[in-house]
């Protein structure tokens, strides 16, 4: 069996293992995860390699460049010393599943690192559907644009997201961790758009801690529904989060970390007993 066969087979297992690990119920994310080549994005091996039983120790690295070693539910750093890692699979791929993206959606990526989740997304919407990816750093960005070269479906940019986004978006994910949904995100999303965000709460260093949450737009109101899909640690996003929120983020985790979250209310409001988290960003309500 030629070593690129071998290659073919260890994707299809590594898709099934994610499917089974996350729970994942888009057979589009399934194949995308089976035929996207992994490695294309992480650069030459051997890789720093994280998985969940390295809690509290340092990274390991792989033993060898051999493909293969990518395709397990591992973060692989893409620089070590900035401890910037390609996310763990089961996690962004959960995310991406909770999407629903169907072909022909639109879908804005921020924070797209080296583009290999932002090609896993193309894969899903195609043939007729687009990515735009978004990324804040330069470097970053300038490796998602060549390892995205080959796919004219995804347009990749400079930039932290915020502002006008000139279209409507069907979906979009977050891969950086907020203290809100900005509006710009929020006002892009067009009629049963789908958002997932990582809302964290970050104390010191690069890396936050909170709630991956999916949000919906409802048909009729400006508020859009809230489905809580786990609890996740995330590299916070630069030059976006608000520090007074994220105190208060972090005490609303601290006292009721299980909170049933709705809904976030876009309306003016008193702050009430089922206010989870108030602010003039929006509020995110249990009611």
């Amino acid at each position: 069996m030629s070593g690129e066969i071998r290659l073919i087979e260890r994707r299809r297992f590594y898709a099934e293992e994610i499917e089974a690990i996350a729970n994942i119920r888009t057979a589009r994310v399934v194949d995308a995860l089976a035929t996207v080549p992994r490695e294309r994005f992480l650069g030459p091996g051997p890789w720093t390699i994280r998985g969940e039983g390295d809690f509290q120790q340092p990274p390991r690295q792989t033993a060898d460049a051999d493909p293969r070693h990518v395709y397990h539910n591992l973060a692989v750093a893409i620089y070590p010393e900035r401890q910037l890692f390609n996310g763990a699979p089961s996690v962004v791929a959960m995310a991406i599943d909770a999407l629903a993206l169907r072909p022909g959606d639109r879908v804005l990526h921020v924070g797209c690192g080296t583009g290999y989740y932002t090609a896993l997304m193309a894969a899903c919407v195609a043939p007729a559907g687009r990515v735009v990816a978004i990324e804040v750093d330069e470097s970053l960005a300038g490796r998602a644009k060549e390892n995205l070269s080959d796919t004219p479906s995804i347009e990749v940019k400079i930039g932290d997201g915020s502002g006008d986004l000139g279209a409507a978006f069907d979906a979009v994910l977050v891969n950086a961790g907020m203290t809100h949904p900005l509006a710009d995100w929020v006002d892009a999303l067009g009629d049963a758009g789908r958002m997932v965000l990582p809302l964290t709460f970050a104390m010191g260093g690069n890396i936050g801690k909170g709630l991956m949450l999916l949000l919906s737009r409802s048909p009729g109101t400006r508020d859009l529904a809230v489905r809580t899909l786990g609890y996740v640690a995330i590299y916070s996003a630069i030059g976006l989060r608000d520090e007074t929120i994220n105190e208060r983020l972090g005490q609303a985790l601290k006292s009721n970390p299980f909170a049933r979250l709705t809904r976030l209310r876009r309306d003016s409001h008193e702050a009430a007993p089922s206010c989870w988290l108030h602010t003039a960003h929006g509020c995110l309500s249990t009611s």
